[in-house]
């Protein structure tokens, strides 16, 4: 499919230099890329913790360097030789292979299977839904597994860890808009004013979740949560919430272990809930996306994105890697 492969591009390439990686804008090649069904040129990707790992030579997300990271991308179809799509429809792609070994969204141009794209809503630009990327879907997926379990905005509080990250953000942003009263944990309480932005009912240090005696319940203080960390952390929300309530869980950057009991389960019925958007069935996600172009459209994308390019990209990367993002990184793959 590839009939142009002298085509050049750029991308931001990750590769091996001494005992470390570094990332560099590079002009690629259309023969470059793995020979699928569907040729996109991309107009917007966004920068996710998966993406800083991948380029900095994290092997069990990456196999082999040097490699163009970016598990999100949005743009325009280009050729395909799937009859789903025709040259100009414009498309999201998110997660599956993309950036981990499937040359990803940082780059003009990705290659990718026909199963893995999502027609663009028609209630969404093409910029909003990398404003949106895999951190918001993350967080809509999650948002969504609360009100399954019939738990509205009258029931209780709802928490948020990791606030001010890319999926703790959104989070707070869109529960907020459809009226549930949020209270954010975050360890960044400089970050107060953009929580309340977003709609924030309370504010409360990490700290205030975790320092907690050892017991294996305590009182109920939100009747749902949104766990982006993990660890002790998820162990300390489940102790804590209410009677019926409900945990949806997609982070581990406080360890991949949880050691917990089963008495918040047992005497109080509280469920625990998985999102992992990586692998989600392409039903639900069109479900989600359709949700997020019309009645959960986000209000609030213009405060919680800030919009770089792909020579800047590696400053990014570095600081999503020190824990000091706040929002989500919209890339303009196009910019100059």
């Amino acid at each position: 499919m590839n009939s142009e492969p002298k085509k050049t591009f750029k991308a931001l390439v990750a590769e091996k230099s001494g005992n470390t990686y570094i990332q560099s804008v590079k002009e690629k090649t259309i023969s470059d890329l793995p020979d699928h069904d569907v040729l996109v040129k991309v107009h917007y990707s966004s920068l996710n913790y998966k993406d800083a790992l991948s380029a900095t030579g994290n092997k069990g997300v990456t196999k082999e360097y040097p490699f163009t990271p970016g598990i999100d991308a949005a743009g325009v179809v280009e050729k395909s030789s799937d009859d789903r799509f025709k040259s100009g429809d414009k498309v999201i792609v998110t997660s599956y292979d993309l950036g981990m070994n499937t040359p990803g969204g940082f780059g003009q141009y990705i290659s990718v299977p026909g199963d893995w794209i999502v027609p663009l809503p028609s209630g969404l630009s093409i910029k909003e839904s990398m404003m949106i990327g895999t951190s918001g879907l993350t967080a809509a997926i999650g948002v969504e597994k609360i009100i399954k379990q019939q738990i509205g905005p009258m029931d209780g509080s709802v928490l948020v860890t990791g606030a001010t990250g890319g999926v703790g953000s959104f989070a707070v942003g869109l529960l907020s808009q459809l009226g549930y009263k949020v209270i954010a944990a975050t360890g960044k309480m400089n970050q107060t004013d953009f929580l309340k932005s977003l709609g924030a009912a309370e504010i409360i240090h990490r700290d205030k979740v975790t320092d907690i005696p050892d017991k294996p319940l305590l009182s109920g203080r939100w009747i749902a949560a949104l766990d982006t960390v993990g660890g002790e952390m998820l162990d300390a929300v489940i102790r804590q919430t209410e009677h019926n309530g409900v945990v949806a869980c997609c982070g581990n950057v406080l360890g991949h272990e949880l050691h917990t009991n089963v008495l918040p389960f047992i005497l109080r019925g509280v469920s625990l809930m998985g999102i992992d958007s990586g692998i989600a069935l392409m039903t639900d996600r069109m479900r989600i996306w359709k949700l997020l172009a019309e009645e959960w459209k986000p209000k609030f994308l213009h405060k919680i994105h800030r919009e770089t390019d792909l020579k800047n990209l590696p400053n990014e990367i570095q600081q999503i890697l020190q824990g000091n993002q706040v929002g989500k990184v919209l890339v303009n793959v196009n910019s100059r």
